[in-house]
């Protein structure tokens, strides 16, 4: 493969083994290669567009600034001056190789489709230290609780009675201490009440 044009930092470039060029500065270690994005490999034959299975492999080289550029604002008959320069941050790489083959990455096992059994864990109690208790052991709480997001327990909660309101209530300090839901479950207790 003679050249190929590779992406780097949002800008193209087009390169060939052995060449050395500046880009905008990479998060990548001095003596690091990496591989970038590659849009179009091209030798004597055809050219190819999003080739599978090229790589082209780079190697930073270093850091470096680039040029200062002056850059100076004058107004006539005013007194308006003002310079101010710039400096680009720049790294400095070198074509490896162009072509080859990627290395295949290996494939994340699928996450299984079991659902979780829905049994309590069993917790030792340690001396001095509370358990707080699973949402299916606390007596009175409404059905499906734990899995409420706040929203849900503002909307539900008008439809409680008193017992499954306190332990919900209980639930919350135990547990979540959402403020969200500690303020529903309060609002709806106190429109019990009235």
């Amino acid at each position: 493969m003679s050249y190929a044009i590779i992406t780097v930092g949002g800008k193209q470039y087009r390169v060939r083994e052995g060449e050395r060029l500046l880009v905008d500065r990479l998060a990548v270690e001095d003596g690091k290669t990496f591989t970038p994005g590659v849009l179009l490999v091209g030798d004597d034959g055809e050219p190819q567009l999003a080739p599978q299975g090229v790589v082209v492999t780079a190697k930073v080289l270093g850091q470096q600034r680039g040029p200062k550029i002056r850059i100076g604002k004058y107004k006539k008959r005013t007194g308006y001056k003002r310079h101010n320069g710039f400096r680009a941050a720049l790294t400095q790489i070198e074509i490896e190789s162009i072509g080859g083959a990627r290395a295949a990455k290996p494939k994340a096992e699928p996450k299984s489709a079991e659902p979780k059994s829905a049994e309590p864990k069993s917790v030792e109690p340690v001396a001095g230290v509370a358990v707080a208790e699973p949402a299916a052991e606390i007596a009175g709480l409404p059905a499906g609780y734990a899995d409420l997001t706040v929203a849900a327990i503002k909307d539900a909660a008008g439809g409680w009675d008193a017992a499954e309101l306190a332990a919900a209530l209980e639930y919350e300090h135990a547990h979540g201490n959402r403020k969200g839901a500690i303020a529903a479950i309060e609002a709806a207790q106190q429109e019990k009440e009235a």
